[in-house]
């Protein structure tokens, strides 16, 4: 499988949806998974599951920001997407940038993030759990 295709107008926060305001610290676009940079005054930028200190997620980007704007992002509940998940698949930070993946996806040595569950095809019920942990 590949990086869920993400179309950027298409993430909708819902009414569970726990948000969060942050100051990006790169250019992000609406539906990446962010982190906070711990050497750029945390400033949120695209994860990365390739590198640890990138793969630690805090949430998804609700709208897109240059660096030093305003950044809302999701950190639980539902969120929408266009249609893309699998139901039932557990999704993680990509090895690509900002991207959004299946767990298969990842190759040993990648750093697993969980971000969630897909409960339908356009819906990702969030549930972050950094693992810190390279994949076997």
């Amino acid at each position: 499988m590949a990086d869920v295709s993400v179309t950027a107008a298409s993430v909708l926060r819902t009414a569970s949806t726990s948000v969060v305001m942050g100051i990006a610290g790169a250019t992000v676009t609406a539906g990446q998974p962010v982190y906070q940079d711990a050497t750029d005054s945390l400033k949120l930028k695209p994860t990365d599951a390739d590198v640890l200190a990138s793969s630690q997620s805090v949430g998804i980007a609700l709208h897109g920001a240059s660096a030093g704007q305003p950044l809302q992002y999701a950190v639980s509940g539902n969120l929408t997407f266009n249609a893309g998940f699998t139901v039932g698949q557990v999704y993680v930070c990509s090895v690509n940038a900002g991207g959004i993946a299946p767990y298969a996806d990842l190759a040993t040595g990648d750093f697993v993030t969980v971000l969630g569950v897909a409960t339908t095809t356009s819906n990702l019920k969030m549930g972050i759990v950094y693992s810190g942990i390279a994949k076997p």
